[in-house]
């Protein structure tokens, strides 16, 4: 079984953060660990507070779980301060691990923001180029860049941006371009592909990010070729929000375990 941790910010709420990264990781076969970073108070309509884990809590985190057990991969969430991105890069230059997944987290999906403004430049410059592989949304992808995505032409310029800055492999996520279609852009340093995918009608897709970045890095973990872990990590997203849970008054999460209910003989909805 393959080791995988997760450093991110808690979701009281279950449906993004590190109960996503633990959920998907378990749905994958895979054995799911936690750094904290941040505690948030948040439900499905929005973020009320945020505590910062501190920069030494976070390291001691880090520290005892690679000093005790083999990580096949880590993914990375919600980091909100500079000195908290800092020590985690200290940390993963220190642990080496081979396969780091970012996805650059910096607004919720209800518009609350989660990474501090100056803390944009810090992550770019620590975590981008450790990164084994960021999954960037288009704000996301306009913050790291500084230039407007409004169209696929767009995208293909922020991914070899993004790979410039360091990161070995970009995938730019495009649901945001149309209200029809929802298609990445995977970009390896060389070869550019495309994703295709049909945008679902639903408000139930609380901790999609969350979801995508830690299948992609249980399928790298597993050895999957990145083209196969993405394509196969985008048919579990596009199937976990088909089957997404209505719950709460504002947008609901993805259904993680979907197929093992439908194992099991549970409802799937």
């Amino acid at each position: 079984m393959k080791h995988l941790l997760t450093i991110a910010g808690s979701d009281s709420s279950g449906g993004a953060g590190i109960q996503a990264d633990l959920k998907t990781f378990a749905a994958h076969g895979t054995f799911g660990m936690s750094v904290i970073t941040a505690v948030t108070a948040q439900n499905t309509c929005g973020v009320t507070l945020i505590q910062d884990i501190t920069p030494e809590m976070i390291s001691a985190q880090i520290d005892a779980v690679f000093s005790d057990i083999h990580v096949d991969a880590v993914k990375i969430g919600m980091i909100s301060r500079s000195p908290s991105i800092c020590a985690i890069a200290e940390s993963l230059r220190k642990w080496k691990p081979t396969i780091v997944v970012v996805d650059p987290v910096m607004v919720s999906k209800s518009g609350s923001p989660l990474l501090q403004q100056d803390a944009c430049d810090t992550l770019v410059r620590e975590l981008l180029p450790l990164a084994t592989l960021v999954t960037p949304n288009l704000p996301e992808a306009e913050a790291i860049c500084g230039f407007a995505i409004h169209t696929e032409k767009d995208m293909v310029a922020a991914a070899k941006h993004i790979v410039g800055l360091g990161a070995k492999k970009v995938m730019v996520k495009g649901s945001r371009l149309s209200s029809n279609e929802s298609n990445d852009y995977l970009f390896d340093g060389t070869k550019g592909i495309w994703l295709t995918g049909t945008r679902i009608d639903t408000p139930n897709t609380h901790g999609t990010g969350c979801t995508l970045s830690s299948a992609l890095a249980a399928n790298l973990a597993k050895g999957l070729t990145i083209e196969e872990a993405a394509r196969q990590a985008k048919d579990y997203v596009t199937k976990a929000i088909a089957h997404g849970i209505t719950l709460g008054k504002g947008y609901g999460p993805t259904h993680h375990f979907v197929d093992l209910y439908k194992c099991a003989g549970l409802p799937e909805d």
